[in-house]
């Protein structure tokens, strides 16, 4: 059997319908549980799929959480995933986000900003997935991004020099979208969104993996390479970020494992078409899923990525 690492990037809400649906189609297709990868990295969107990977709960059943009509299953998600509550911390965005912001304008200056949902809803919603792994962390190789707002750097939790933490805490500081989410609060440190630093962060295989990897399989919402019709500007800039960022983290993949295979999925215009123009959208949950469910029985017909999915994941 190979040895198989499994990189979820950021995505936002949609992207993380996305991925569960990615994972599940892989699954039925080649049998392959993603929980047998040698490592798996989780960067915002992603931490939460990998905490639901890594618990072993990768069902449709623990993701409608029952039997409810479409509507009550959106009310419900949002009851975690939006909880509102009173922006703060503008003492905070002043220091780490506008004032550097200033200096060097870009997406810096929302870093740290007062933001309108509470993150806490997500270490909760973490809970109800993964059961009691949230409660701790995996005993298989799994890391998950965050950035820290005065260091201005990524960290990796579940490495040795990584914060400490609950992997639900990890998950909900992975996915603190700026702006949007408060900073989560760690040892005195705030974090926000592991995307700030990349949308996969697909070195991190090679740098923490305890050996080379036969195979990586790397799933990127937020780096498509088609543009859709009627799409809003910042789309196409997000995934022309995420695409310039992740080719050249496969080009140091490749010049470290040169014998590694690699597998990139990225969203069609029509998965597009659910999942955007709002990636925070909850009511666009099942829309994607059930696009990308399509998506990919196109996309593993196709032969040189079924090929590498039946070599490496079929046993």
């Amino acid at each position: 059997m190979s040895s198989v690492g499994l990189v979820l990037g950021g995505g936002g809400i949609t992207g993380a319908a996305y991925e569960f649906a990615a994972l599940m189609a892989i699954r039925m297709a080649t049998g392959w549980n993603p929980n047998d990868a040698e490592i798996v990295i989780g960067t915002s969107a992603g931490a939460t799929v990998a905490a639901v990977v890594r618990a072993d709960r990768l069902e449709i059943d623990v993701l409608t959480s029952g039997d409810r009509t479409r509507q009550e299953y959106v009310e419900h998600v949002s009851s975690f995933l939006l909880r509102r509550t009173r922006p703060s911390g503008f003492r905070r965005w002043l220091r780490h986000g506008l004032l550097p912001g200033l200096r060097k304008p870009g997406l810096e200056m929302t870093l740290g900003g007062p933001a309108m949902f509470d993150p806490h809803g997500i270490a909760e919603y973490v809970d109800l997935l993964a059961g009691p792994l949230a409660r701790s962390w995996p005993d298989q190789p799994t890391l998950i991004t965050a950035f820290d707002l005065a260091e201005k750097r990524m960290v990796v939790f579940g490495t040795d020099d990584g914060p400490k933490t609950e992997l639900r805490t990890a998950v909900a500081a992975s996915s603190a979208v700026p702006m949007v989410y408060q900073p989560v609060t760690i040892g005195g440190h705030h974090y926000v969104d592991g995307g700030i630093a990349s949308g996969t962060s697909a070195h991190l295989v090679f740098e923490y993996a305890k050996k080379p990897l036969d195979f990586i399989l790397i799933i990127a919402p937020m780096a498509a390479e088609e543009a859709r019709d009627g799409a809003r500007f910042y789309e196409g800039i997000f995934d022309r970020i995420g695409s310039e960022s992740l080719n050249k983290e496969l080009e140091l993949i490749e010049a470290t494992w040169p014998e590694v295979d690699v597998v990139v999925l990225r969203p069609d215009d029509r998965v597009l078409s659910a999942a955007r123009p709002n990636p925070m959208s909850v009511e666009a949950l099942i829309p994607t899923f059930l696009r990308t469910l399509a998506f990919l029985r196109r996309e593993l017909a196709q032969s040189h990525v079924w090929d590498l999915l039946r070599s490496h994941l079929v046993k």
